[in-house]
């Protein structure tokens, strides 16, 4: 059993960056593709981002493409998000996840675990 708390969530302007962190344990860590996803209000879970278990390989949604940046440290069982230019639309909550697979599998949604979900909230 693998648990992901998040944390780096807050309030930002709008240009803003943030980054966001996610922390692991319970599991073999370096096993696992990582990702975040999203949830705005009134909308589905999407995707923003992954990173291969070595993390030599990376992925960003199309809404972020650009001002995405996504690292793991496999030492120290973490891996971030940094999203720049904030954008209003960029306010959801964001959870990491982690997938004993490929990143096409998580970055379709399939994922093992999940954590709890950090705020964003950006402002115009």
């Amino acid at each position: 059993q693998v648990q992901l708390v998040e944390s780096g969530g807050g309030s930002v302007h709008a240009g803003g960056s943030l980054r966001l962190s996610c922390a692991a344990s319970g599991g073999t860590f370096r096993t696992y593709a990582m990702g975040w996803f999203r949830q705005a209000p009134g909308k589905a879970r999407e995707f923003v981002a992954a990173i291969s278990w070595k993390g030599g390989t990376t992925d960003c949604a199309d809404s972020v493409k650009g001002r995405c940046t996504m690292s793991r440290d496999n030492a120290k069982n973490t891996v971030s998000l940094q999203i720049n230019s904030l954008k209003p639309e960029d306010t959801a909550v964001y959870y990491c996840a982690a997938r004993r697979g490929t990143l096409r599998e998580l970055g379709a949604g399939l994922t093992d675990y999940w954590g709890q979900g950090t705020q964003v909230a950006v402002s115009s």
